[in-house]
């Protein structure tokens, strides 16, 4: 069994509020830092970047980045940079997009669940394109790329993380398209879907049925991550070690606290107090 790793989930992401959550998340030892992407917000990696400047052991991510509406080329090279700028603790998650977060404001944004699914696997195949640093084409519905047609002196430097980023994805159970994707990338983040097709909240028994189907499907040898989100706010040592056990025994290999919908001292009070295994008192 894997020891849980905890990351803190930022509802606040303008770049000096990221840049001081992160520098104080280090210091009351989390193992990841991470802020919300959405369509039209704060620049998610322009904040990151800011992190990685008052920091140097701590994880930095994204949760999560709507692939299907960037530019591959573009995310690939934000992350790279990035993952050169902070030393190689750079991590992408990707999923879907919530179309109903801010979305009516662009009507050119394509919204259709089945165009955005191949949208988001096209990206996830060239961003693992792009990180290699070699030159390669790509015919996609959506995307072409002709990487051999430009001189490599032209290419920007390759992440330091190799092959590429982890790319952590959104995967809904027990919906094999969405869980086949999962296999090429780093790790999942578990959603559930019930018989009558609407999200219901996951279990530890469903993680555990996901991490078999990864562990008797996924052919890549990189490491694996399976992410799971939830609050211990509030809660004595005790309580917050029975509420992780589940998780852990079923095989999540991160905790990642969120303190959504709360004013940001609030978000504050719950940071400086340190991951679950650090807190004190019951």
């Amino acid at each position: 069994m894997t020891p849980l790793k905890f990351g803190f989930v930022s509802p606040y992401n303008e770049a000096r509020t990221v840049a001081d959550f992160a520098g104080e998340a280090e210091q009351a030892g989390w193992d990841g830092f991470f802020i919300g992407e959405n369509l039209w917000h704060n620049d998610a990696w322009v904040s990151l970047a800011a992190a990685a400047m008052c920091t140097s052991r701590i994880r930095l991510g994204t949760m999560v980045s709507p692939l299907p509406s960037m530019q591959p080329r573009k995310i690939a090279s934000e992350t790279a940079t990035l993952d050169n700028l902070s030393g190689g603790r750079v991590i992408l998650s990707a999923g879907m997009g919530a179309v109903w977060m801010g979305y009516q404001g662009f009507p050119d944004e394509v919204t259709d669940t089945k165009v955005r699914a191949e949208l988001l696997d096209e990206a996830i195949n060239l961003i693992t394109l792009f990180h290699k640093g070699e030159p390669f084409d790509y015919d996609g519905k959506h995307h072409h790329v002709r990487q051999t047609a430009v001189d490599k002196m032209h290419y920007p430097a390759p992440p330091v993380q190799r092959p590429r980023v982890p790319i952590w994805v959104v995967c809904v159970w027990p919906r094999m398209k969405s869980m086949r994707r999962c296999l090429r990338c780093d790790g999942l983040i578990p959603n559930k879907m019930n018989a009558e097709g609407k999200l219901v909240d996951v279990r530890p028994e469903d993680v555990r049925a996901m991490k078999a189907f990864v562990d008797a499907e996924r052919t890549l040898t990189t490491p694996f991550d399976i992410v799971v989100e939830g609050s211990t706010a509030g809660l004595s040592r005790a309580e917050a070690a029975g509420k992780l056990a589940p998780w852990e025994e079923a095989g999540a290999t991160w905790w990642i606290e969120t303190r959504y919908g709360v004013p940001k001292e609030e978000v504050a009070a719950r940071l400086r107090q340190g991951p679950p295994r650090a807190t004190t008192g019951d």
